[in-house]
């Protein structure tokens, strides 16, 4: 009678392998996630740490300034995901078409990306002020009074968003074109054949196909737009008043004043906003691409 052989049990060795990767991640990631929860719960300094519960968190909603740099961050990163989209969209099909010196218009759109976040706000911070900045100076120039683009509360937020937009706009544009990149010419050959437009050809065989580029796009700009600080704390510290603040501005003004627990207390709210927007948005996307 033949020997029935038990099926072997699975060698442990491959997961060896990960333990790397999972010792940095837990060191890196989980270790400070669950250490910021704790501290969020309690009223610390660099040596004592005193348990008081969810009274950070109260005292964050309960602060009419920390709750606008809450709505502020939505905004910003609202207005930031949806500009960087559709302009990116525009000068990638710009871009791929047959134009004068197109490898040239590339590499000048995409080069603020290579340039230094501070630097970009220094400078912008001189080109908006309100009397000598050269924008105003030569608004001015045609007869049109320049408004304080960094002075006005009503503007210093949107301010902040356009230059975030030419600084960014460049990464979008370079997903988009790669996106478009990827499309079969016959799609369009075919289109013009059945007479097409090149509005329709847009509508119908662009807007579809480039959907992937499109999801990454607002996912990372969302993200970072979420996660903004170093260009607004360049240009405004969150001013005038509170009116450019954000999550981020406010957590570190929380530390300069030496309110740690309730600074880190929003360290979880941001986290936790950017993982409320992100998951579900990400879900939606995949969901709708794997239907299509």
């Amino acid at each position: 009678m033949p020997e029935i052989r038990r099926p072997s049990r699975p060698s442990p060795y491959p997961l060896w392998f990960f333990l790397p990767a999972a010792i940095v991640y837990g060191v890196l990631f989980l270790l400070p996630t669950v250490t910021s929860l704790w501290y969020s719960l309690t009223r610390w300094d660099l040596t004592t740490a005193e348990f008081i519960g969810l009274d950070n968190f109260r005292q964050f909603f309960s602060e009419p300034f920390l709750v606008q740099g809450l709505v502020n961050t939505l905004i910003y990163a609202v207005t930031t995901s949806g500009l960087k989209t559709i302009c990116g969209l525009l000068l990638a099909v710009l871009l791929t078409s047959n134009i004068v010196a197109r490898g040239l218009l590339r590499t000048m759109i995409f080069f603020p990306v290579l340039v230094s976040t501070i630097g970009i706000g220094i400078t912008f911070t001189v080109l908006m002020h309100p009397t000598r900045g050269v924008i105003n100076v030569a608004l001015g120039a045609i007869g049109i009074a320049g408004p304080g683009w960094l002075t006005n509360p009503a503007l210093a937020l949107f301010s902040v968003a356009l230059v975030d937009l030419w600084k960014g706009v460049g990464l979008a544009t370079l997903i988009f074109i790669a996106g478009l990149s990827a499309i079969s010419p016959d799609y369009y050959e075919a289109a013009r054949i059945d007479g097409a437009t090149r509005a329709q050809q847009f509508r119908r065989i662009t807007l579809p196909l480039v959907r992937p580029a499109t999801i990454t796009v607002v996912t990372l700009s969302l993200i970072g737009g979420l996660r903004s600080f170093d260009l607004i704390w360049a240009m405004t510290r969150g001013g005038p008043g509170f009116s450019s603040d954000v999550i981020a501005s406010v957590i570190y003004k929380q530390y300069q004043a030496g309110f740690y627990g309730l600074s880190t207390a929003g360290n979880v709210i941001l986290f936790a906003l950017i993982a409320a927007i992100i998951l579900p948005l990400s879900l939606i996307f995949n969901r709708r691409e794997v239907e299509s």
